[in-house]
């Protein structure tokens, strides 16, 4: 893969919030493909054409054989459940892209598919991938290196299953946490979705789109998905509940078009400037109008004036949504600008009726032959037209699949992304020494629960969902002495006379509109794990593993100290980094924390609105804290004594001691947060 190297990559750092690329850092333009383009678009038959812009999922379109020649499909999908007959092991994944793709090459003209999937977290579909923390998490980082890196190593693990293409990343800026896809999204501020979101684009997709070691990225959802306001009518595939729930999912986000290009656009256009060769057009509306349907959004804005050459795939049955008459939608969202549909289910009949739309001329052949032509652009870029190449699976690629030096990254971003809140009597760092320490709580030893949704399932899954990684309770016990005890009850009960109480509690798994939550109080269970912890005379740690930030006001008072650590995937070591003082704290907090439900929504981007939770107040009253400033909710407490290393992430030398608690702001300013009454 292509990288700029010396002073050249001190170029392509983020300015202004967006990024820009030296000469050498940018791809290849996609159009620069379009001579070879448009020698193999003038042999296309119509149905071949539209072919390129079917996306069935592989499981419906193989159970049908001979589908995949007669509709001459140019790409399948595996949804977030969609999975290999055999099972997700890492062979039967590989064994069924070569399938897929052994199929496409029988058509006449022997175009190869592309194969998309979710792999939003690390190839979250397949046992024993490496699972990164979610976007949440990785936005606590501020750090788009080990960002970029992050996408590398997973365009690096899907490519070991043969898949090219992921729908990631997303670009989305949640202004209401009540949403729940809201850990989808790196921040609330769309200056650091921009600096993350282009730097995973360049990692996943490096600079030249033919390296086998590179996967197409997709930018997803455009746009202002994260800006709906709530509704009382249930989001599609809203299972959690029937009429009268509030849901966030879907919905339409009602703003100005200035309002929508300040918040929700920058993301996309670093990721643009990136060399994204793909977008995904959101469920949401826009005043309205359906973002899937809206040649404003998808044409005039998207394609005209960011000059983005890709192109656009719906999202999962999406078009379905623009109008009751199907045929009807069809229409409007093509002629609207979009180029492949995503139709799991319904690859035929949207295959028949946008053929017949071009026939009656109510959808022009040229902006058939558009479509198509982005389409292949990318195809060609990639090196999917080279005779001379194999287009299987590279199963040398397993070697490295969820190996050490993977799972050193992800543990790395665990420690880089955990947010201290609070922290007294000097409880952190813990010694290695300690006599005992009692853990509980429903996340301690659960991988799943730590890992949350978009994990093997589509809505993850509690228990041991995957092998390979590292849950809190076995990074504790890894992380102590020989000579420390490490006990653990579910409920908190047993702690007496232990040296320190570990309370791991918070969600448990979810996605998409499953998710949506009007109160985001914490389970009772929870709140009494803490309780029990603490009446049993000894400090207490809480560790909050959740998708966004959580009302914490039964808990807080009683925690002597408090980590938010949000989704950390599967590498719990990165957390115990921290808790025993190898590694300093460095995270601050990527969304506004609400001190309860009535404050909500809460973000930096509603005007005299940040009313954040006063952390300070339970710090103790014998250490002096400046005097506050106003921020935006981006907090952290250096409880370390700091090396002379001062680079983000230094290791501690073994003199770390504990010291007077400091807030630091995103921009490195030492300050803490005024917390209006």
């Amino acid at each position: 893969m292509k990288h700029c190297a010396g002073l050249g990559a001190l170029l392509c750092l983020l300015l202004t919030g967006f990024l820009f690329f030296t000469a050498s850092c940018v791809p290849k333009r996609l159009s620069s493909y379009d001579s070879q383009v448009k020698e193999l678009l003038s042999k296309m038959t119509i149905d071949e054409k539209i072919g390129q812009m079917t996306q069935p999922e592989q499981d419906r379109v193989l159970s049908k054989p001979g589908d995949m020649q007669k509709y001459f499909i140019g790409s399948v999908l595996s949804g977030g459940n969609s999975d290999p007959k055999e099972g997700n092991s890492l062979q039967a994944w590989t064994d069924l892209y070569d399938h897929v793709q052994a199929e496409a090459m029988k058509t006449r003209l022997a175009i190869p598919i592309l194969y998309g999937i979710d792999a939003v977290h690390g190839h979250s579909n397949v046992l024993g991938a490496v699972m990164f923390p979610h976007n949440i998490a990785l936005g606590c980082t501020r750090d788009p290196a080990l960002v970029e890196k992050i996408g590398r190593i997973v365009a690096e693990e899907v490519r070991a299953t043969g898949i090219q293409w992921t729908f990631g990343p997303c670009v989305t800026v949640p202004q209401d946490i009540r949403w729940g896809r809201t850990y989808e999204g790196f921040s609330e501020d769309p200056a650091v979705v921009s600096s993350l979101g282009g730097a995973e684009t360049l990692g996943m997709q490096g600079t030249d789109f033919s390296n086998p070691l590179s996967i197409l990225a997709c930018a997803k959802h455009f746009v202002a998905d994260g800006g709906t306001s709530a509704s009382i009518s249930p989001a599609r595939g809203n299972q959690a509940g029937g009429a009268g729930r509030t849901v966030w999912d879907q919905g339409d986000s009602k703003m100005d078009e200035a309002t929508l290009r300040r918040i929700h656009l920058p993301g996309y256009i670093a990721a643009v400037k990136s060399g994204v060769g793909s977008i995904m057009p959101s469920y949401n509306s826009w005043n309205g109008v359906k973002c899937s349907g809206s040649k404003r959004l998808l044409t005039e804005i998207l394609k005209q004036e960011l000059g983005f050459e890709g192109f656009l795939i719906s999202d999962y049955e999406a078009i379905t949504q623009i109008d009751r008459d199907y045929k009807n939608a069809i229409a409007i969202s093509i002629n609207a600008g979009m180029d492949m549909a995503m139709v799991p289910n319904s690859y035929a009949d949207y295959f028949t009726k946008l053929k017949e739309l071009v026939n009656e001329g109510k959808v022009p052949m040229s902006r058939i032959d558009d479509a198509v032509t982005r389409i292949l652009r990318v195809k060609f870029a990639m090196g999917l037209m080279d005779k001379n190449r194999s287009q299987m699976a590279d199963r040398k690629l397993h070697k490295t699949f969820g190996s050490a030096e993977h799972r050193a990254v992800a543990r790395e971003a665990v420690r880089k992304s955990v947010v201290l809140l609070k922290n007294e009597k000097k409880t952190l760092p813990i010694s290695k020494q300690i006599a005992r320490i009692h853990v509980a709580g429903k996340i301690a030893d659960n991988i799943g629960n730590q890992c949350g949704g978009w994990t093997i399932q589509w809505q993850g899954q509690s228990g041991e969902v995957t092998p390979g990684g590292t849950t809190i309770l076995q990074a504790i016990r890894k992380s102590v002495s020989g000579k420390t005890q490490v006990t653990y009850s579910l409920d908190g009960s047993g702690a007496e006379g232990a040296s320190l109480g570990i309370a791991v509690i918070g969600e448990t798994p979810y996605a998409e509109g499953i998710g949506d939550r009007a109160d985001l109080s914490l389970a009772k269970a929870d709140i009494d794990v803490v309780a029990n912890l603490k009446k049993s005379g000894i400090p207490v740690l809480v560790i909050l593993i959740s998708g966004r930030p959580l009302i914490i006001n039964d808990v807080l008072p009683q925690a002597d100290a408090f980590m938010a650590a949000f989704l950390p995937g599967t590498e719990g070591l990165g957390l115990t980094d921290v808790l025993f003082g190898d590694f300093k704290p460095t995270g601050k907090l990527s969304f506004s924390w609400p001190k309860s439900n009535d404050q909500l929504p809460l973000n930096i981007n509603i005007p005299k609105a940040n009313k954040h939770f006063d952390l300070s107040a339970f710090i103790s009253r014998t250490q002096r804290i400046s005097r506050p400033l106003q921020h935006s909710g981006h907090l952290q407490f250096a409880y370390f004594k700091m090396s002379e290393s001062t680079h983000p992430g230094a290791p501690l030398s073994s003199s770390a001691t504990a010291r007077k608690p400091a807030i630091l702001s995103r921009a490195g300013r030492r300050t803490v947060i005024r917390f209006p009454p």
